[in-house]
């Protein structure tokens, strides 16, 4: 790793880079999910406005990404196309391939996570770390709506038989992948105790729960108990995956390797 270019210990450097991994990650591959839906969502208006979210996600992960860059000096392919796979550190909530023709998967994904970004980027508003905090409000503007969409949606499916259900087995497949979230990971201490982020994930799990347990209870949803919820086998933030990332990561980085970006084609011959 290059040396950071701001006056930082090497615990700072650590914490810090550490928490933009998972910032990035977690957004990036949330947004190659969400592109699958692509002329497949419900509606045309579903359609452009989980296009426009993972647009927003992918403009997320590039400001984390651009810092890693800019301030610990990586290049994009160190950092995406060619990174091996078992050093992202996203949760595996973002990475399950998600059941063919199941919108409510993708919406309660989507609520799950949204809800705990907000918590997140709140605890990185006031980052010891200045260029974390001087890109939380955008973020936090945009995912906003996101969260919106995710409630708007909830609420219209919860209202009938079938789609509740559907909501229903989303729910409790995806929420214990959700509280991976707040899976400690490399640094966990020491981006708490830097102010790099202001809360420890014990705090905003607790706060996550409040949240998502009473809304989704008020939908008439039975939320599963975290306490007896089972921890998959995989959490993401050790380096740990399901097999689905594999798919998912090798479908990402095809065009990359298939046009040999590190051998830009000439256009004409040596000498002409």
């Amino acid at each position: 790793m290059a040396d950071a270019t701001t006056d930082q210990t090497a615990v700072q450097q650590d914490a810090v880079e550490a928490e933009l991994r998972r910032l990035a990650d977690d957004e990036f591959v949330l947004a190659e999910r969400y592109t699958e839906w692509q002329i497949y969502a419900p509606t045309v208006e579903s359609d452009l406005a989980l296009a426009n979210i993972a647009q927003d996600e992918f403009g997320h992960a590039r400001l984390w990404y651009d810092l890693l860059q800019d301030e610990f000096g990586y290049e994009e392919r160190d950092l995406l196309w060619e990174r091996d796979p078992a050093d992202f550190v996203h949760s595996p909530l973002v990475e399950l391939e998600t059941p063919e023709g199941d919108w409510a998967d993708t919406i309660v994904r989507s609520y799950l996570y949204d809800v705990a970004e907000r918590l997140r980027l709140d605890a990185l508003a006031d980052s010891s770390y200045g260029p974390i905090a001087e890109r939380v409000p955008k973020v936090v503007e945009e995912e906003e709506y996101h969260r919106e969409h995710a409630q708007s949606w909830l609420d219209r499916m919860t209202g009938s038989g079938e789609s509740h259900e559907r909501v229903q087995d989303a729910l409790d497949r995806l929420f214990p992948y959700a509280l991976t979230l707040f899976e400690a990971g490399a640094h966990e201490d020491d981006i708490v105790e830097t102010g790099v982020r202001t809360r420890s994930l014990d705090e905003l799990r607790e706060d996550w729960l409040d949240e998502v347990v009473s809304y989704l209870e008020s939908l008439d949803l039975d939320v599963p108990d975290p306490d007896d919820t089972g921890r998959p086998d995989v959490v993401g933030r050790d380096g740990s995956h399901t097999d689905a990332w594999v798919d998912l990561y090798e479908a990402f980085t095809a065009t990359y390797r298939e046009l040999d970006f590190e051998n830009p084609v000439r256009l004409r011959g040596e000498g002409e």
